[in-house]
């Protein structure tokens, strides 16, 4: 069990993080909910708060009394074995509590894991460290819906200035990397902290593949766009072309058009698009027809891991402080790049339990789990994942025509 003294310093540095990213937000910011698929940074501040409360303090820590009951309808996420919830579509009407709120009763539950520390047992730690790393992830989701709700003001306001201002430069030229077929083994090592859909570890066999170099640019999606990507229903798979066509979708979330070119919305504001910068905020179905259009696939999430185990999982653009976070462009160099970082990668496997998965006892065991069904999968954090967050069995995971996270593509061919 790790040392009391190391998990508090752990502890303090990711809550502060949280709050840092929300920072430059007035309350009503905080409040806003963009679309059904995002919450309310007030409400993600919230909701981690909730969870160390519910399942740390109230389940290991005697005598602990919530700071206020009632949030607990309002502040659960998705977890059937804690009762009713408020609806996640509503999570927007929730003018109160403040903001000053939420972090008034962040800074009550942060004493009270604090004092707590000392005693806690080992199945207790076990729950914190799982509170932590939930935490990351919304990081990472605060500054995606943050992002979201930030584009639906016509002013397109920066949350932060853009950080360097150095002139573009080129991305170097798409390579491949073949890889040898064989027996891999995949999932959970076991030498960390992993969550439970990336167990159990287990045998894959994996056919000769080649992987690109580096994620795709905006400069290589824009000649998808130029050479009518968006209006060949050949390259879609069916239910893409329908959402295609039912959406209007006709470009990466959050570009528009800016005379003869493009310019992209992000934190740093509106900005042109950097052709060298891996292109982002791509759904699945956006991802797959471009690989087809390329002469490519999407590689297998088994192909992706046992590519990226020999990797630096802490290496690359990842978040390390609130800011404009945006993916950058690839370094020269040779051999597979950017593997952790910048983007996430759409893979072209379906989210499904591994063989012998077992979840986690007890009601967190629905943190994964249970939506273990139409959703891929993707692979390698981004630039809005916390630096430390990441391994290479990591597994993230979303429905095909969702692209507000920072999605981007990596191809792959058959050898």
């Amino acid at each position: 069990m790790p040392r009391s003294d190391e998990v508090a310093e752990r502890f303090a540095a990711v809550r502060a993080l949280s709050l840092a990213l929300a920072e430059p937000l007035s309350d009503a910011d905080a409040t806003l909910q963009p679309c059904p698929d995002a919450s309310p940074a007030k409400w993600h501040l919230a909701h981690t708060t909730w969870f160390f409360e519910t399942f740390v303090l109230r389940d290991h820590v005697p005598g602990h009394r919530p700071y206020e009951e009632s949030w607990a309808y309002l502040f659960n996420s998705y977890y059937e074995g804690e009762g009713a919830r408020h609806p996640r579509a509503m999570r927007g009407m929730l003018s109160r509590p403040s903001l000053d709120e939420i972090r008034i009763w962040r800074a009550y539950v942060d004493e009270a894991v604090a004092r707590a520390l000392p005693a806690l047992n080992a199945d207790a730690h076990r729950i914190l460290e799982l509170g932590l790393q939930h935490e990351q992830q919304h990081q990472e989701l605060m500054l995606t819906d943050m992002l979201a709700a930030m584009a639906e003001n016509p002013l397109r306001p920066a949350l932060w200035p853009r950080v360097g201002t150095a002139a573009p430069r080129a991305a170097p030229p798409l390579g491949g990397t073949q890889r040898p077929g064989g027996l891999y083994e995949i999932g959970d090592p076991g030498a960390g902290f992993a969550f439970d859909c990336e167990r159990p570890r287990h045998a894959v066999f994996l056919p000769p593949h080649e992987l690109a170099d580096r994620p795709v640019t905006n400069g290589e999606w824009l000649r998808f766009i130029d050479a009518g990507g968006y209006e060949t229903p050949s390259l879609w798979l069916a239910d893409g072309w329908d959402w295609v066509k039912r959406e209007g979708v006709a470009a990466p979330l959050y570009w528009e058009r800016d005379g003869d070119g493009w310019r992209r919305f992000g934190l740093d504001g509106l900005q042109p698009v950097d052709a060298a910068e891996p292109v982002c905020h791509v759904s699945y179905y956006e991802a797959e027809a471009f690989a087809r259009w390329a002469g490519a696939r999407l590689p297998t999430e088994a192909e992706w891991e046992a590519a990226a185990g020999p990797a630096d999982p802490a290496s690359g653009n990842q978040l390390d402080a609130a800011g404009p976070v945006r993916p950058r462009a690839a370094s020269d160099g040779r051999g597979l790049r950017q593997l952790f970082g910048d983007v996430w990668e759409w893979t072209g496997s379906a989210y499904l339990p591994y063989p012998g998965f077992t979840p986690e006892p007890g009601t967190v065991g629905e943190y994964n789990g249970k939506f273990m069904v139409n959703q891929m999968v993707l692979r390698g954090g981004s630039c809005a994942t916390p630096r430390g967050h990441l391994r290479a069995s990591y597994r993230n995971f979303f429905y095909p025509h969702q692209r507000w996270q920072f999605c981007g593509v990596r191809l792959a061919r058959d050898v």
